[in-house]
């Protein structure tokens, strides 16, 4: 497989995107000591579908919170 060029662009965006979810949504459950979300996050991996409903759904979190966590992340460097 070749990934030169918007392919290999994509991918990339693709797999820091999904990352991204992953990262933030086990986090949370874990830092909210939800053990079950917490496996069903880290063991199943749907492009990060699962972990956005975990985030907006069931922790009613809004856009704002997560940019406003990804800004903290951010200035942690």
């Amino acid at each position: 497989m070749n990934l030169n060029g918007k392919e290999g662009v994509f991918f990339v965006a693709v797999i820091l995107w999904t990352l991204a979810w992953k990262c933030y949504s086990s986090w949370l459950a874990s830092k909210n000591n939800d053990k079950r979300w917490f496996v069903a996050l880290v063991v199943l991996n749907t492009a990060g579908i699962l972990d956005m409903i975990y985030v907006f759904w069931v922790l009613k979190k809004t856009n704002t919170d997560v940019l406003n966590s990804v800004k903290r992340v951010l200035r942690m460097k």
